[in-house]
């Protein structure tokens, strides 16, 4: 303890108590060491560097620590020729010490020596800021005994030791560099321990420790609320007790010595740096910090001699708590962990671990071994008993993340109030004639009334929902109990009068009393509207969010502590949402509820007379208007939801785009003052010169900044040699005597002339792009700079998984496969034409170069001929000679253009370049110190780069590298040897089958390197309590790496991302937004809240994304254009209005706090597959504020492909499913004040839940229109004048105001549609000027995007649903690459027909039939919106088109749909519909050990029955019915004044027949091939599929013959026959889900009873005991597979017959590609050669598949064309007919 007293500052907060007499006890000596540690494998924390491994001799003699072999030197083993003393110290200190003049020169004294002296190594001072000539409370060497006295009392390890002791140097050395090292240690201690934001802080006091911790008892006072649960007292004496409670602990904090401070920051970082999966439960940290801490303040602890074995926090803490977490969610099986089969209600997770900490009654339940609490030890002992807890018996579920649709009930109850009550009262009011209003006042008051009792019941849905999701435990059911209460008598208020006055209006109408007691009862539901709608659900009855009792401190402190707006913010945010709600109240009303008027009052009296059917009599069929009423009144409501997305978008687009020319950000700040003022801007903004001497012009400065910027961008060859000329500031002389001086590029001053813009630079290039950016970002507001040597230190962490690192050669020249028709060299030299001739020019500057030194040319005859033909290969490749120097700069080339690591590592590696480049400009004094030696000037910018900027690679499958991956690796790290890897490192088990140790290591490229295992030794190597990747990888691999981040702030990359030199130069502006440059000189502690100290401190600053691949096609531009409209003008506006939650990938993280606060990420497996939005919601709901800033943008690659981007919006979409199931919506949707609810809903899952109400709005619509088709084709309609006077005879039906409302509701769907493309017209608009933006909008149309959106659309909703289903983000992956190769259409078919082929085919033919009843010009609309949710994948497929290829693909498609019946095979149709089947019914657990069972991802469990009921029961039920009825009123009329027969035999027969014509089918096989197939199956192996192909041929035959015979019996009438279609098809539908999901036991997972099926082999299977009663199931399923397959087989010819047509138009293909690639056809992509053998090949197939596909089209033309055209003719007389 270095000899100090113990200070004693502990009576106010801490008492300890009598040392521990426990015998077991781990810590104390006698046994420990063999318990804990075998002394075999002592060695394993110690290396060579140590001497010795005793304290005395610790690690403080410099020399050692920073020992210069390599193995642990944070630096690298430089020839270490400088040893400066330190000159930066006093450089910089604006605090309350160093108030001295102003700065001459480089430091206050005088100019600084130089020494260039070979000093002892290591003298070079690490931590200049921390150096003993500033009055540092503590020494370096003090601090590390610290260290040292903590590592040997707790068993701390060695390495994690002296990482963070490191750690915490650099956070003391980036802090004292621009304040005193006194509040550097002050404050840092306040961020992590007692500061007023200090997580630490809260917790005390949340989890009410201060009650446990002030009295001296053994027995917990903070838990006397368990045993009595009525608390003593009025309310006011527990508030003051926690003022008073939080005073003490402010003097305490104030008393306390500076040492005390350290060893108290020292500890929780030691805690923090080996706690692994235990740091994303940070209350759970500081609890194990707590008892840390009074264990080490207690006797025991102090008198306690020896060291206790290393490692012993890490098996007696953190692994207890990591089995826990592990076990949760993995089970041992034959020594492998597998998932377990569990959904997220039913594992303990990171959140609901860590909410035990929250509470007293929660950290009561923490036992031991022995039954006893831990709470009744004194504090001081309870570390020692860690090991003892029981914690299986401790933790419990506190939220249940159910997977069912009532979570948008309860988290958004307050969006169905406001849509549906107010839906509720504009309707009821405006259709009088329902309910006999128009005659009776009262009931129209108490009717519209209804709209309160309709508010009450959405609340009473969400109050019992929300029993469901939380344990009844102490600390919820009473104030849910209390407002069901309380809902249950407002349900009375509003409803019950309704009750009375329709009685008595029935009896004697017109009465006064039930007029006043309408009225009455109508504001009493206005009121209660209003109520629901704006307070929200948490803050009803027990207020969860600002109520004063110490029972809700917890859930205010974790999770409503929203930061609060600025007034003028909160003005606007309040204002958006009544201007918002306003125009859509306004515009609903009259353009939706008003025309809706008319309909309602036509088609409630309408009864249809003389119709009938059997068993129904005319009860169905008269009320089919009351029907079709039903529907349109839902549509109504959908587009009422609609609308208000609409409004929001022009709204918030309004709001940003303002915001945007507040903030000085538009185009229309004319743009030759934009670069005119740019050098005055640089000096101005990006250079710290303020306190800069002038005695070097402000030029000489900007010079060197702009020169630096266009070399950059020359050395990326973005600029040729001619453009940099013109850029670049010369030096000219001037005058007779030799002066030179600065000649300003003309750039910048003749802009004011337009003749000269274009010369700069290749118009539309990346270079002006960029370079109009960084002028245009200069105009806004950016905080001051700091000086360099004052900034604070950032850290830049990326995770990599198996991201490509570097592009090898052979992938780069080769085509992947027949696909792709291109080599990525081709398609990239396409995409940047000017970089590629730029490289060339360079590269053959460099080949001339080399060749002079080697001799000149032996052919040197004819140069110019020659030179041609020689230039030849660079033009092609890049290189000449293949040697490793030309080779490889082609392949950086590449690299640098596709999505790499390496593009990634060199964008952020320019942070470096940019610190250098600002040192140096600014002080120039350096640069003479040095004279003329270049090195050390050289070296010292390097240092001081290296001291302010870290980069950190996680890469977790580093040791798992192949070779090439290996390579590359090492090349990045010797091209960037500062760059650091995290990996993890793997290690056998101690013990014979042990379990595997992992450790988290650390290296850099000044790592040793050692040759005999190709690794480097790592500079750190820390022992995890197990593997690390329990979740879903990317945050676990972000936490494994996270203790090697330094300094104080993060930025968090991913591995597609790129980055500036000229945005790089801002990163002193960016840090300024935390608002932490300029430090109040008091004490945190001292004046507690001081002003200073208040302020919610900023936990993420958000940044813009620019979309590297937005011209690359239509698809790559859509992608772009979405990342525009939300990463930039949605984010702007958020932010400002404080809605901004989500972090996108270039943010800056205050790392402190997030660290603090369970790390930048979220981890459990499934639940948080969006892992950093989480970040996001925790960090506002724990009261730190989200920015975002305009002036900073990094780049981003996004997928092109359109399989890649869809993957991506189904990610995008499942990952909202589990956001919508997890406890952070929760929070936010029941807690936040209205409008920023609103702002967080219509910003986040609002737009998702849009897209689905999106596609129901079309379904239901359809449906509409099928009803209305059926009143059309069969009733005499009305007809009326100009004059509005009837000409039809009377007994007609009058519905022109419906068709007059179809049209509205037409054009608002259209609306809905259109308006998702104002944002980023808008948005172009204001950056890039008119003309851009309408040929951008024009070129989206001219591809066709509305296709794709509307098919995006689709597959966003449907995989919210999926999830919100059945979970289990499942894809067919469709391979990533790009966008250039074309898939097969089996491929696209069977990833794109569950979510969305299935759904248009369904609804085209029900169009069909709408558009044979009621057709009108707005039926068209409707057409290209259904066809493009069928055709879409092939609309986007390249090359879709060629006629060669798409009969390459027919066969490919027949292939697919038949085999797999014989053999197993990957890619079959049986596969595809078992993988959709096993959805619902889950695999089988039984392990029967079959080779084939690999192929299936994962277990999936079982769909649960509630999640089946509905989406596979109750819904295809429904429409069946609805199909059905239709059907039924259509055929209930006569014909020719006969009745016709009863038509629901008739729809019985046409969809039941196929079911049972497969069932038959079957059978018959079956016996075939159980008697034939034992014999015939070894000599002819395809015996199976051929009894397949017979089985499916005939299923087809009866398909298309049973629909076939439905005409007949129609008569030939078309209509008729669609609609009877319909209903079959729903029918069938229904059945077979039902069927799957009700029948059907769980599924092997492996194909074999399929096999066994059609070869009649059921015996050496693997079936097991389940060969007797498999053939059953398998009888069933095959049921239902025949008449799935038959329908596959129809829906894909179908598809193929509607792309046939552009196949026959010449240049088809070349216009596509055009369409898709936006290239000009000169420059498209050749077709792919063949050699001859595989010429002859296609010819063949393309002649034999030909034929068969004109065949098939033959077929299906007959099949139609001749009923329609002899339908006169072909009438049979058949008896029985009539009777069906």
């Amino acid at each position: 303890m270095a000899g100090r007293p113990a200070p004693q500052s502990q009576e106010g907060v801490y008492t300890s108590s009598s040392p521990s007499s426990d015998p077991h006890d781990p810590f104390s000596n006698a046994q420990a060491d063999q318990r804990y540690y075998d002394n075999d494998s002592d060695n394993y924390g110690r290396r060579d560097t140590y001497a010795s491994d005793s304290s005395n001799q610790g690690l403080n003699d410099d020399d050692r620590y920073y020992d210069h072999n390599g193995a642990y030197d944070p630096y690298g083993p430089q020839p270490d020729t400088d040893s400066d003393v330190d000159v930066y110290a006093n450089k910089y200190a604006p605090s309350a010490e160093s108030l001295g003049p102003p700065r001459m020169g480089i430091s206050e004294s005088s100019t600084p020596t130089f020494v260039d002296a070979h000093g002892a190594p290591g003298a070079r001072e690490p931590y200049p800021a921390w150096g003993s000539e500033r009055q540092i409370p503590l020494s370096k060497e003090e601090i590390e005994d610290i260290f040292l006295d903590l590592t040997q009392k707790f068993g701390f390890q060695r390495d994690s030791m002296r990482n963070m002791f490191d750690f915490t140097m650099q956070q003391l050395d980036s802090r004292a560099s621009r304040m005193s090292p006194n509040q550097a240690l002050l404050t840092l201690h306040a961020d992590y321990i007692g500061g007023q934001h200090a997580n630490y802080r809260k917790w005390y006091f949340a989890a009410q420790l201060d009650l446990d911790d002030a009295v001296g008892q053994t027995q917990n006072p903070g838990l006397q609320r368990l045993k009595s649960t009525k608390r003593g007292g009025p309310k006011t004496t527990s508030e003051k007790s926690l003022n008073s409670a939080l005073d003490r602990w402010r003097q305490a904090m104030n008393n306390m010595s500076q040492y005390d401070r350290m060893r108290q920051i020292a500890l929780f970082l030691l805690c923090w740096g080996e706690a692994a999966q235990v740091r994303f439960v940070p209350e759970c940290l500081c609890f194990i910090f707590k008892c840390a801490d009074d264990y080490y303040r207690s006797p025991d602890c102090q008198n306690r001699i020896d060291p206790v074995p290393e490692g012993l926090y890490l098996r007696s803490v953190v692994k207890p708590l990591y089995n826990f977490i592990r076990d949760q969610g993995y089970e041992v099986v034959d020594g492998k962990f597998v998932r377990r089969e569990r959904d997220h209600e039913h594992i303990i997770g990171y959140d609901d671990v860590n909410q035990l900490f929250w509470y007293p009654e929660g950290i009561a339940r923490i036992v031991l071994a022995d039954k006893s609490r831990l709470v009744d030890l004194p504090p001081a002992q309870r570390f020692m008993r860690f090991d003892k807890i029981e914690w299986n018996r401790v933790f419990f579920k506190t939220y249940y993340e159910k997977r069912s649709f009532g979570h948008l009930l309860v988290n958004f109850n307050r969006i169905w109030v406001i849509h549906i009550a107010m839906y509720w009262f504009y309707t009821s009011y405006n259709s009088p004639t329902i309910y006999h209003g128009d005659t009776s006042a009262a009931l129209t008051w108490s009717a519209a009334a209804l709209g309160g009792a309709v508010a009450t019941v959405i609340m009473i849905g969400a109050t019992l929902m929300e029993f469901s999701y939380i344990p009844t435990t102490w600390n919820n059911t009473s104030h849910l109990t209390r407002r069901l209460l309380f809902l249950i008598i407002t349900l009375a208020l509003t409803a019950g009068p309704t009750f009375y006055i329709a009685i008595a209006e029935s009896n004697s109408p017109g009465g006064s009393l039930a007029l006043i007691l309408g009225i009455v009862q109508f504001f009493i539901s206005v009121v209660a509207t209003l109520l629901f709608a704006i307070l929200p659900s948490g803050r009803m009855f027990g207020d969860r969010v600002a109520g004063k009792s110490r029972k809700y401190l917890a859930s205010q402190t974790f999770t409503a502590s929203y930061p609060s707006l600025k007034p003028s913010a909160r003005l606007a945010s309040v204002l958006l949402w009544v201007l918002v709600f306003g125009c859509k109240f306004t515009e609903s009303y009259f353009f939706l509820t008003l025309s809706f008027k008319n309909p309602i009052r036509v088609m409630v009296g309408m009864k249809i007379q003389n119709c009938d059917t059997k068993y129904f009599g005319n009860g169905l069929c008269r009320n089919q208007a009351a029907f079709t009423l039903t529907i349109m009144y839902l549509m109504d409501l959908v587009l009422f939801f609609l609308d208000t997305f609409l409004w929001w978008i022009i709204w918030n687009t309004v709001a940003s785009i303002g915001r945007s020319f507040v903030l000085g950000l538009s185009i229309w700040t004319p743009w030759k003052d934009l670069y005119m003022r740019l050098p005055k801007r640089i000096y101005a903004k990006l250079l710290a010169t303020s306190d800069m001497e002038t005695k070097y012009k402000p030029k000489v400065l900007v010079s060197q900044i702009w020169n630096a910027i266009i070399i950059s961008m020359y050395r990326e060859h973005l600029l040729s040699i001619d453009h940099v000329q013109k850029l670049l500031y010369h030096q000219v002389d001037v005058g007779q005597d030799g002066r030179r001086s600065l000649r300003a590029p003309p750039f910048f001053i003749s802009q004011s002339d337009k003749g000269l813009k274009g010369e700069f630079f290749t118009p539309g290039s990346e270079a002006e792009r960029r370079i109009s950016f960084f002028a245009q970002s200069l105009t806004t507001a950016v905080p001051e700079p700091l000086p360099v040597d004052a900034m604070p230190t950032f850290t830049v962490l990326t995770p990599h998984y198996s991201e490509k690192i570097l592009l090898s050669l052979r992938e780069i020249i080769r085509e992947e496969d027949q696909n792709t028709r291109v080599t990525l060299l081709e398609y990239l030299k396409q995409l940047h034409p000017v970089e590629w001739d730029n490289f060339v020019k360079d590269t053959k500057i460099l080949a001339e170069e080399s060749t002079m030194y080697s001799g000149p040319s032996p052919f040197g005859t004819d140069e110019k001929a020659q030179s041609k033909t020689d230039d030849l290969p660079f033009y092609c490749i890049g290189f000449k000679s293949a040697a490793p120097e030309f080779t490889l700069r082609t392949r950086i080339w590449a690299s640098l253009r596709a999505q790499t690591l390496y593009r990634t590592v060199s964008g952020m590696m320019n942070y470096s370049k940019a610190i250098k480049l600002l040192y140096r400009v600014e002080n120039p004094e350096v640069v003479q110190l040095f004279g003329g030696n270049t090195d050390k000037l050289e070296r010292e910018l390097e240092r001081m780069a290296r001291r302010k900027f870290k980069f950190v690679v996680s890469m977790q499958r580093y040791t798992k590298f192949n070779r090439e991956e290996q390579e590359n690796a090492e090349f990045l790290l010797r091209a960037y040897p500062d760059l650091q890897i995290a990996y993890l490192e793997e290690e056998p088990g101690r013990k014979e089958g042990g379990e595997v140790r992992l450790f988290s290591a650390l290296i850099d490229g000044h790592s040793e390197f050692i040759p005999e295992t190709g690794r480097r030794r790592p500079k750190f190597r820390i022992e995890l309590p197990g593997n690390p990747i329990l979740g879903d990888g990317k945050s676990d691999n972000q936490n494994h790496a996270i203790i090697f981040y330094r300094g104080e702030y993060l930025q968090l990359i991913d591995a597609n991302q790129d980055n500036y030199l000229e945005e790089c130069l801002k990163i002193r502006n960016v840090l300024g937004e935390f608002e932490e440059f300029a430090v109040s000189s008091q004490s945190p502690y001292a004046q507690w809240g001081h002003k200073e100290f208040k302020k919610a401190p900023v936990a993420i600053v958000g940044a813009r994304e620019y979309i590297f691949s937005e011209n690359i096609g239509i698809l790559g531009d859509l992608a772009a254009g979405k990342e525009q409209t939300f990463g930039t003008l949605t984010a702007r506006s958020l932010a400002w209005i404080g809605g901004k939650l989500h972090y996108g990938h270039p943010d800056f993280l205050n790392a402190i706090y997030m660290n603090t606060r369970g790390g930048v990420s979220k981890a459990q497996k499934g639940l948080h597959l969006n892992e950093d939005i989480y970040a996001g919601m925790n960090a506002f709901g724990r009261g730190g504020r989200i920015k975002h800033t305009e002036y900073y943008q990094c780049g981003k690659g996004r997928d092109l492909g359109f399989g890649t981007i869809l993957n991506f919006q189904t990610k995008i979409g499942t990952g909202m499913g589990e956001q919508m199931l997890s406890r952070e919506y929760y929070y936010l949707g029941t807690q936040l004040p209205i409008d920023r609810f609103l702002t967080f809903y219509y910003g986040h899952p609002g737009f998702h839940i849009h897209n689905m109400l999106v596609i129901l709005s079309v379904q239901v619509f359809i449906t509409t229109m099928v009803y209305l088709g059926t009143l059309r084709a069969q009733l005499t309609l009305c007809e009326y004048n100009s004059a509005g006077q009837l000409l039809s005879d009377t007994g007609c039906y009058n519905l022109s105001p419906v068709f007059q409302w179809i049209n509205r509701c037409i054009i608002s769907i259209f609306l809905v549609f259109m308006i998702a493309y104002l944002p980023l017209f808008l948005q172009e608009l204001v950056e890039r000027g008119t003309v851009k933006a309408i040929m951008r909008l024009a070129k989206h149309f001219g591809s066709a995007s509305p296709a794709f959106e509307v098919f995006g659309t689709r597959i966003s909703s449907h995989s919210i649903a999926s999830n919100l289903t059945f979970g289990g983000a499942r894809y067919i992956a469709t391979g990533r690459g790009f966008a250039t190769t074309r898939i097969s259409f089996s491929i696209l078919y069977s990833r794109f027909a569950g979510p969305s082929i299935y759904l248009g085919m369904r609804t085209l033919i029900m169009l069909l039939y709408v558009s044979l009843t009621l057709w009108s010009y707005w039926d068209i609309y409707f057409w290209f919106s259904i066809l493009s949710l069928c055709v879409s994948p092939f609309l986007f497929n390249p090359h879709q088109f060629s006629p060669t290829d798409f009969i390459v693909d027919y066969r490919e498609f027949l292939r697919w749909m038949n085999r797999g019946n014989s053999r197993v095979h990957k890619n079959s149709w049986i596969g595809y519909c078992r993988l959709s089947r096993t959805m619902i019914t889950g695999y089988k657990k039984k392990k029967l050990g079959h080779p084939s069972e690999k192929v299936s991802g994962g277990d999936l469990p079982r769909a649960g029955w509630r999640a089946v009921i509905f989406s596979e029961i109750i819904f295809p039920l429904m429409m069946a019915t609805l199909m059905t009825v239709a059907y039924m009123f259509v055929k209930s009329f006569p014909i020719d004044g006969v009745q016709p027969p009863n038509p629901l035999i008739r729809i019985a027969i046409v969809s039941l027949g196929p079911m049972v014509w497969n069932a038959a089918i079957l059978l018959v096989i079956f016996m075939v091939s159980l008697f034939l197939g034992p014999l015939l199956d070894t000599p002819f192996p395809k015996f199976g599929s051929v009894m397949a192909f017979i089985a499916h041929s005939l299923g087809v035959i009866g398909m298309i013959g049973f629909f076939e015979l439905l005409w007949f019996l129609e008569s030939w009438n078309v209509a008729h026959a669609v609609l009877g279609l319909i209903s079959a098809i729903y029918i069938q539908r229904a059945i077979n889900k039902i069927l799957i999901s009700v029948v059907l036991s769980r599924e092997f997972k492996h194909d074999e009873s399929n096999r066994a099926w059609w070869t009649g082999k059921w015996y050496g299977r693997g079936l097991g005991s389940h060969a007797m009663s498999q053939p059953a199931r398998e009888f069933i399923v095959k049921t239902i597979e025949l008449s799935l397959w038959s329908s596959d087989f129809l829906t894909g010819h179908l598809l193929l017959f509607i792309l046939t047509p552009p196949i026959l138009i010449p240049y088809a293909d070349r216009v596509h590609s055009m369409m898709l690639f936006w290239l000009r056809p000169s420059k498209q992509i050749r077709a792919p050669l063949y050699s001859i053998k595989q010429k002859r090949q296609r010819r063949w197939i393309i002649i034999k598949y030909g034929v068969v596909y004109v065949l098939a089209i033959a077929c299906f033309v007959a099949l139609i064309v001749v009923p329609v055209e002899l339908r006169r003719d072909l009438r049979f007389h058949c008896g029985l007919c009539n009777m069906i």
